[in-house]
């Protein structure tokens, strides 16, 4: 197990006043490179972090096999005071590179990688050949609940997971110099139901390289995808437009009946690097696409959904030209473009910290009827380019309003700040917490996970309050019970709608999770009790 350290640290405020309170910070130590992909907060508000590590001497055995010494996807759960809950590897016997994660509704986890092992060790499939996706379901403990290698004999890598409204899975990847693709490196996308069966394939692509960096479900039950395009459109027969050409066969050479789906890209490119935005439906056909860049490089990173449509974000090199019509001040800027639902602009806006900015992460603070976006939160690092700057590689904070205008920004350093801290992902709270996940190397190849939890006033002034919170409700086998205000000790109290007491379960946690599995259909009364004589009620049906 890696070694955990938890401190305090400082933080500086660039604009503004410093409104910030550390409420804790975890770092994991590590003696070789460690890349950290994501974090990601549970069902019951605690966090899993995830990404790759080889671990350091006590990797698993394969009878007839010696030990794995290959990058391995390593999972860790902190609960809400940023201590350890477990810590998990799932091993191949070669490289294995843990990409994405999403957060299931029965409070488990889809994990997403690139794997070039194969059978042997944790990996149950054979290698289709090159590497392959990886998928593995867990639980809430980290038990694998199924896995599945998505592959063909061309090179797969995984890049993000979404859950869909059927309970299924949309993964997203990329595949290179595919006999079925239309350049060097084209988009995969695969749709699974919710036990790993797959249901449709779909290759998007132009004439070079196209890239996905980012899907984020949409309202409608389809997806948003961000591409990072070095490729310009291919023409095709008008037949093959819109709908997209079905050739038959399966890319992951498995015996189903789902034919492939191929959709070229029908918009031109700007400059070198362009966003390139498509919109999937629920069934994973594309609706529409949009293309957005300068005469330069511009690099897709992030999205989220705001209450009138979409937020895409990355860095730019390119000054006002193409469909960009902001300037950039120095290296790279943060390039943000306001969507609406069917993909039209809105607005755009450029930031510069300095140097090379490059944005990882973006949060949107919505109303609690979610018809209204407050703000949102970008979370990133800038890299030296030339001269050095005292903030560079440091993790920063910038937070807008929505219609794109700053109101803050802020660096974050401290006690273990090393000479290369490299922010990878960071999560808003329902409570006005915000969670950062990165990279700290004290020198290359040693790159120590490092994870800050703030609590920040000006935030937390946005955010509206509640004193309980019960969801899903009605429930079926569990239910979680959130608490919205500060307590040390709480009992919860469950009672049937003839005030006899079921249940008292107690808890230091915001959120706690109750066994709903005996309960019969009908009403229920939860009660909260603390150690500071607050209590609060709220209904919870069993369905």
């Amino acid at each position: 197990m890696k070694k955990i350290y938890i401190g305090a640290f400082t933080l500086c405020t660039v604009l503004g006043i410093s409104a910030q309170e550390v409420v804790w910070q975890t770092d994991i130590k590590s003696s070789t490179q460690d890349f950290l992909s994501q974090i990601t907060t549970t069902i019951d508000q605690q966090y899993l972090i995830t990404g790759s590590s080889i671990q350091s001497g006590n990797g698993k055995l394969d009878a007839g096999s010696k030990q794995n010494n290959g990058y391995d996807f390593h999972l860790v759960k902190l609960n809400q005071q940023g201590n350890e809950v477990w810590e998990k590897y799932f091993s191949g016997q070669n490289h294995d590179y843990l990409s994405a994660n999403v957060t299931t509704q029965d409070g488990g986890f889809l994990l997403a990688g690139t794997s070039y092992s194969g059978k042997g060790l944790d990996k149950k499939d054979d290698s289709k050949g090159g590497s392959d996706i990886w998928l593995i379901r867990i639980n809430e403990f980290g038990d694998e609940l199924w896995q599945k290698t998505l592959g063909s004999s061309s090179d797969e890598e995984a890049r993000a997971v979404i859950q869909t409204t059927d309970l299924g899975f949309f993964v997203a990847g990329n595949v290179q110099n595919s006999s079925k693709g239309y350049g060097s490196k084209d988009v995969l996308i695969t749709k699974l139901d919710k036990d790993g069966k797959e249901l449709s394939q779909l290759i998007l692509g132009g004439k070079g390289l196209d890239e996905v960096e980012k899907m984020i479900p949409t309202k409608d039950g389809g997806a948003l995808l961000g591409i990072y395009s070095r490729s310009s459109q291919v023409h095709v027969s008008g037949s093959e437009k819109g709908s997209g050409m079905r050739d038959a066969g399966s890319v992951s050479n498995i015996q189903n009946s789902n034919p492939i789906s191929r959709n070229s890209k029908q918009t031109e490119n700007f400059g070198e690097g362009d966003y390139w935005i498509v919109k999937l439906d629920k069934n994973g056909k594309v609706e529409w696409e949009k293309n957005f860049g300068g005469k330069g490089d511009d690099h897709i990173r992030t999205m989220a959904l705001t209450s009138t449509g979409f937020i895409i974000g990355g860095e730019s090199r390119s000054e006002r030209s193409g469909n960009k019509t902001v300037g950039i001040e120095e290296g790279t800027d943060l390039w943000l473009i306001s969507l609406n639902e069917r993909g039209d602009e809105q607005w755009q806006k450029s930031y510069n910290f300095s140097n090379r900015d490059i944005l990882m992460s973006m949060n949107v603070l919505h109303s609690t009827d979610a018809q209204s976006s407050k703000g949102i939160l970008l979370g990133g690092y800038t890299q030296a380019e030339g001269k050095i700057e005292k903030d560079d590689d440091t993790f920063w904070l910038l937070y807008i309003d929505q219609l794109g205008n700053e109101s803050w920004r802020k660096h974050i350093t401290g006690e273990s700040r090393q000479k290369e801290e490299r922010l990878s992902d960071l999560k808003l709270n329902r409570d006005g917490s915000i969670i950062l996940a990165g990279t700290s190397a004290e020198e290359l190849g040693k790159e120590n996970w490092k994870i800050v939890k703030l609590g920040d006033k000006q935030i937390d002034q946005l955010i509206e309050k509640y004193d309980i919170k019960i969801y899903p409700n009605p429930v079926s086998d569990y239910a979680y019970v959130e608490i919205g205000f500060d307590f040390k000790d709480a009992d919860i109290l469950l009672y049937d709608m003839s005030g006899r007491q079921l249940q008292n379960v107690k808890t230091k946690n915001r959120v706690t999770k109750i066994n709903t599995q005996a309960l019969v259909q009908g009403a229920y009364l939860v009660k909260i009790k603390t150690d500071t004589n607050k209590t609060a009620n709220a209904k919870l049906i069993k369905k």
